[in-house]
């Protein structure tokens, strides 16, 4: 066999590990399965977009939400207006995102795929990306990357959410004098080691550790620029039990980015932007 067929074998277990992994975990209510509630449609795109990134209006336009199943962005993107794809390799994330549409009257598309292969997009399709924490769940994030420039617009906005580095890499519980251990290398290519109970880490999945320079360098080298980078904040500065809020304190979770396709993949620099937010 030679190196791309394996290659692709590998990629196409890891897809089949996650699908089962998060169907199995939809079926069972994990907290982050849990489609929209209704105080959320009150003001969806302000539970969505807090720092005004897509400057408070999607009404019209055209937006993937990315590897993004279970009820939650789609419908919400949907109530406000927006024209919406999901995307989600997860057959029973999509159910929840076609039940929630359909109790609240909404238009939404589904489609079964992996978050690193929209053949079944064409290109230059939409005016927004929205991808919650997601990337972890593939091997090669610039293949998210590359695809996702390739669906948006020129001058689309690519709002993504990843685990940061560190906290893979850092022991679930603190150490007895405070503090947290860290076990993996920060040049890990192979799956991270299973957990149970994490409030960090998804039971029964396979994750993947990247690099900042994969993280942030590869948006760059895919047509993106960078145009703004927040910590989302769930330290909690009086916690003294060992809790999800105590290791934000040292090891901050996620990171979020916005980011703007200014050229396709290939470097050829886009100079019409149909949508400026």
């Amino acid at each position: 066999m030679d190196a791309g067929n394996a290659a692709h074998e590998d990629r196409s277990a890891v897809e089949a590990h996650n699908r089962r992994g998060w169907d199995a975990l939809a079926r069972a209510g994990q907290r982050l399965t849990h489609p929209a509630e209704a105080r959320d449609f009150a003001d969806p795109l302000a539970r969505l977009d807090p720092r005004g990134w897509l400057a408070g209006a999607v009404r019209g336009k055209r937006i993937l939400c990315l590897a993004s199943g279970g009820g939650r962005q789609s419908a919400l993107f949907a109530a406000a207006g927006a024209l919406v794809t999901v995307v989600d390799l997860s057959p029973a994330m999509l159910a929840q995102d076609r039940d929630v549409a359909a109790q609240r009257g909404l238009d939404v598309r589904t489609i079964e795929a992996s978050m690193d292969d929209l053949s079944a997009l064409g290109a230059a399709t939409f005016d927004v990306v929205y991808q919650p924490v997601s990337t972890c769940y593939v091997p090669d994030v610039r293949a998210v990357y590359r695809e996702v420039a390739r669906v948006l617009v020129g001058g689309g906005v690519y709002v993504s959410q990843h685990k940061q580095p560190a906290s893979l890499q850092a022991e679930q519980r603190p150490l007895p004098g405070g503090g947290y251990a860290v076990s993996e290398a920060y040049y890990r290519t192979t799956p991270l080691p299973s957990v149970t109970g994490s409030l960090l880490r998804e039971e029964g999945t396979l994750e993947f550790l990247h690099r900042w320079e994969d993280l942030v360098g590869g948006l760059c080298q895919c047509g993106f620029v960078i145009e703004d980078l927040v910590e989302p904040f769930h330290a909690e500065l009086d916690a003294t039990e060992d809790s999800f809020g105590l290791r934000a304190r040292y090891l901050p979770p996620y990171v979020r980015i916005k980011a703007r396709r200014v050229s396709d993949p290939t470097g050829t620099v886009e100079t019409r932007a149909l949508w400026t937010p």
